[in-house]
């Protein structure tokens, strides 16, 4: 007999309204997999790409998958079971992931239900000192920050350009990073920071006051001053936000400098940059246990730490989307199964 468990599926694409909490089989654990009793699974936007059909993208890059889906990437909870050659966890550990991605963009990698089953190699132990829905505020925001500005640390192809992308010396540099105030970009702040960069950060003036706490060297309101006019000579911009004229970042970083791209479809000044000597780059963050574990310490130690925006029972999903859809997200909503 299957067993059963609650989760959050999505039979058709389309609103917040199609997210159904109800009754989906509980998912089997393969030899190198970990059962992991969901405690808190957060938002991110590949999950309202997804529920929304990835509309955006050209017809041909569509998904067409068998649903019912379930969405989310990030968890964190508790060992309920382990596949036969797993010896790094435990049934009783506290863990955290980012689970399938980017394998499971398409698909969804079933992080909004009651058990998720996460490959072990992408598993580590929750940081002592915070709680899951912090740790599952995390990871995919963590390491997309810890990717770009660290150590991509994969050698993957990388979809978006011919060469691989580089992390670029932080020490000493001034680092201006846009959408400072979202997932992605509050984080950035702050490993940018660690690194021993200056950091300029641009959102609205929301977020200033929390920007500024978590270490903003200067902060730029975006609603009412262009950075680009009033900033020059940055050594690196990371542009946390994609959308239309990201180019025209080009114009405050200096010489021998770079322009990293979380979001970069739409990107065509290459040519502008090139002229300029300036190093136009992006990756696709990848799920890795290695290095949600050591970037995990800076977590651990209090050096870096994750902004909640809101939280919502799982069975409350549907609300939590509509909050992403409104916008002036600060930090990261959580889903919670407490």
């Amino acid at each position: 007999m299957t067993e059963m468990m609650k989760a959050v599926q999505l039979h058709a694409f389309g609103g917040p309204e199609n997210l159904l909490y109800e009754d989906a089989p509980r998912p089997h654990v393969g030899n190198d997999d970990v059962l992991v009793h969901m405690q808190a699974a957060s938002l991110n936007p590949p999950d309202w790409y997804l529920r929304d059909g990835f509309r955006t993208l050209p017809p041909e890059w569509r998904p067409d998958p068998v649903f019912p889906l379930i969405l989310g990437t990030d968890v964190s909870g508790i060992v309920a079971a382990v596949g036969k050659n797993v010896t790094a966890f435990r049934p009783g550990d506290d863990v955290y992931s980012m689970v399938r991605f980017p394998e499971k963009v398409m698909t969804g990698s079933g992080a909004y239900a009651e058990y998720v089953s996460v490959p072990a190699s992408e598993l580590a132990l929750k940081p002592q000192g915070i709680g899951h829905v912090e740790a599952a505020a995390a990871p995919m925001s963590l390491l997309t920050a810890w990717q770009f500005l660290v150590d991509t640390g994969h050698d993957a192809v990388n979809p978006f350009q011919p060469f691989p992308h580089k992390a670029e010396p932080l020490k000493g540099r001034t680092v201006l990073v846009n959408g400072a105030g979202g997932g992605v970009g509050h984080l950035a702040v702050q490993i940018a920071r660690w690194k021993g960069a200056k950091v300029i950060a641009v959102a609205s003036s929301h977020h200033e006051a929390l920007l500024r706490e978590l270490g903003a060297d200067e902060f730029i309101d975006y609603t009412t001053t262009a950075a680009e006019e009033v900033v020059n000579n940055v050594d690196l911009v990371l542009d946390a936000v994609g959308g239309a004229h990201m180019e025209r970042f080009l114009r405050c970083i200096k010489p021998g400098g770079a322009l990293f791209l979380v979001n970069p479809l739409g990107f065509s000044a290459r040519d502008e940059a090139a002229q300029k000597a300036i190093t136009v780059s992006s990756t696709q963050v990848r799920s890795s246990g290695a290095q949600l574990n050591e970037a995990g310490r800076l977590l651990e130690n209090g050096l870096v730490r994750v902004v909640i925006d809101s939280t919502y029972p799982l069975a409350q999903a549907c609300a939590a989307h509509q909050r992403a859809a409104m916008g002036g997200i600060q930090g990261k909503i959580v889903l919670t199964n407490l």
